[in-house]
């Protein structure tokens, strides 16, 4: 018997990877040949994502990143040979259709769906069907991405998508009623909590529904690191979290278990994009290079507990959000 699975779905029972806190995302692909592997990397020219792009196409893997601004995007990409650059706006419904159209009728396999752009703590805004904009970037457009894009992962015959998730899903459950703050203050914390929320969610209902057609889903938090994301806070704010050195740059006085380098927040992502380890599991939230353990109601406040919140791996919860959001961007997965 699998103690690891229960009904199909993986349970969240660390596997004792043997990798660590330092360990990197090129540590992961030591002598990993991805040769013939397509992987699309939202996020994937700046900060966490851009180290993925990298890790990935040094592997052999075929590396395709989307970007709002695609000159910025050139340059940062560079010196990464191969790669594929294209433009995709996630708070975009017409920009996400036209990309994934474009990648669709190349005829070609996706094997692996990094979904990991996204935004932090943003003053309140809207995109154009009107959601609250953390969600509707963070979750609703890798959403839609991930339905056009599912003729090509189906291609594959075995694909990952792997839903970038963060520690901060513990701010906030999803609020069902409410989600785009039409009722209530709007909290930029809470949006983001609720969004990272909706992703582990994602991928567990993804997961669900994908094993059959082998395709497996996997959300991530990466670990604390000081990248762009951090853009909308103020030095306070930062100093506040601790990531605000002596000199006044913004960086972490001392790494931690839980606060990384840029290398080692990738290092998850690709674990569970490539690593064998996890062949035949699917639908958990992943943390540290392993799956992470569940963590109980009076855990949920300590950020610096591994672990992850039961409201982001309630399978109800999942079922629910899918539906939502199915009508929330008025598009269903084509089976």
């Amino acid at each position: 018997m699998n103690i690891y699975a229960d009904k199909g779905r993986t349970l969240q029972i660390p596997l004792h990877t043997g990798y660590g806190p330092r360990t990197t995302a090129e540590d992961i692909v030591k002598e990993m040949d991805l040769n013939g592997k397509i992987a699309i990397v939202t996020g994937g020219y700046s900060g966490i994502g851009l180290e993925v792009s990298r890790v990935l196409a040094a592997a052999g893997a075929h590396v395709i990143v989307p970007a709002r601004t695609p000159g910025k995007a050139r340059n940062a990409l560079a010196s990464i040979p191969g790669v594929e650059l294209e433009a995709l706006d996630l708070s975009n419904p017409d920009s996400i259709d036209q990309f994934a159209h474009r990648f669709v009728e190349t005829g070609r396999p996706l094997h692996i769906l990094v979904n990991g752009a996204g935004i932090m703590a943003i003053p309140e805004q809207r995109d154009s069907r009107g959601n609250e904009l953390q969600l509707a970037t963070n979750h609703l457009g890798h959403f839609q991405l991930t339905a056009r894009l599912w003729p090509a992962l189906k291609r594959a015959n075995g694909a990952r998508v792997i839903s970038v998730s963060s520690g901060g899903h513990r701010l906030s459950d999803f609020h069902f009623e409410d989600p785009n703050y039409l009722h209530r203050p709007y909290s930029k914390w809470e949006a983001y909590g609720q969004s990272k929320t909706a992703n582990a969610l994602f991928a567990l209902e993804l997961d669900s529904i994908g094993r059959s057609l082998g395709v497996r889903a996997f959300s991530v938090h990466p670990g604390t690191i000081v990248t762009d994301l951090s853009r909308h806070l103020s030095n306070d704010e930062m100093k506040s979290m601790g990531a605000l050195d002596e000199q006044g740059q913004r960086a972490f006085s001392e790494l931690t278990e839980e606060r990384k380098t840029i290398p080692e927040g990738a290092a998850t992502i690709i674990w569970s994009a490539v690593s064998k380890q996890l062949a035949g599991m699917g639908g958990v939230y992943c943390q540290n290079i392993d799956i992470a353990p569940s963590v109980s109601k009076d855990q949920i406040n300590e950020y610096s507990i591994a672990g992850v919140s039961p409201w982001a791996v309630d399978e109800q919860s999942a079922k629910r959000l899918w539906v939502l959001t199915e009508k929330l961007t008025g598009i269903s997965f084509a089976r």
